[in-house]
């Protein structure tokens, strides 16, 4: 069983090496993460208050019953084509969440990417790379990670957000997978020690530093002092522009 919190689109893609593509997002829901130190306020159903990342929607269980649960791929495939039949391209598919490598090792979860990228499509999983996989067929190596691995910053515990071995996993088998980092202006000096101890111990790829905020007003906030770290450490900047354009607005 897949459950999927909401599947929208067509529209861009809003951070990280392909920003700005046309794209269909299929989010899963479930995380292994609450991540409360991005300090996104909210209410559950049921009416408590509590702080997570900007998509807790997709990441508490409170939510589970606004959650679609699909047996198979295939049901999953004739709402995205509802979506994409109109356009004359090959669409990118982004798959993401809370955490979609939670379903890696259910099969109708490989079904649903070997599908995407034997037809054509450029397959993105959005993750915050924290948990174990394994490499078994060919098409797993046309995936592109883009791995937001999560900094002290999140008030996640070291061991649980940073996983190595994963990351050098699939920086090993994929080709164009990279890391993206949510960074604050209070949090710079400690973020760029815990970036430079991650990075001195897999293989090299891009990176990119993305300000934190939920609101284009609090992304103002950090983004100046994000620039100014990523070219002091030569590291990619990019903005978040779904957020710019819309907030934290859901299904655009």
């Amino acid at each position: 069983m897949l459950e999927i919190n909401e599947i929208f689109g067509p529209t861009i893609q809003g951070e990280g090496k392909l920003v700005g593509t046309p794209s269909i997002f299929i989010r899963f829901g479930k995380c292994n993460f609450s991540c409360k130190g991005f300090n996104v306020e909210y209410e559950t159903p049921s009416g408590i208050k509590k702080c997570a990342c900007d998509t807790y929607y997709a990441v508490d269980t409170a939510f589970k019953d606004t959650w679609t649960k699909y047996q198979s791929h295939k049901d999953i495939l004739d709402e995205v084509n509802k979506l994409s039949k109109k356009y004359n391209y090959k669409i990118d598919i982004v798959i993401t969440g809370g955490e979609p490598l939670l379903y890696w090792n259910k099969q109708e979860f490989q079904n649903l990417l070997q599908y995407y990228i034997n037809k054509g499509h450029k397959v993105t999983i959005e993750t915050n790379a924290s948990l174990n996989l394994n490499f078994e067929y060919d098409y797993q190596k046309d995936i592109l990670f883009s791995m937001s691995v999560k900094l002290s910053n999140s008030l996640e515990p070291l061991k649980k957000r940073v996983n190595k071995e994963t990351l050098k996993k699939i920086l090993t088998n994929t080709k164009e997978s990279y890391l993206k980092f949510v960074i604050n202006k209070d949090s710079l000096e400690v973020a760029k020690d815990e970036i430079k101890d991650i990075l001195a111990d897999i293989p090299r790829c891009d990176v990119f530093l993305m300000p934190m905020g939920d609101t284009a007003i609090e992304i103002n906030k950090n983004c100046q002092a994000v620039i100014d770290m990523s070219i002091e450490n030569g590291y990619k900047y990019c903005d978040r522009l779904h957020i710019r354009i819309w907030d934290n607005k859901r299904g655009v």
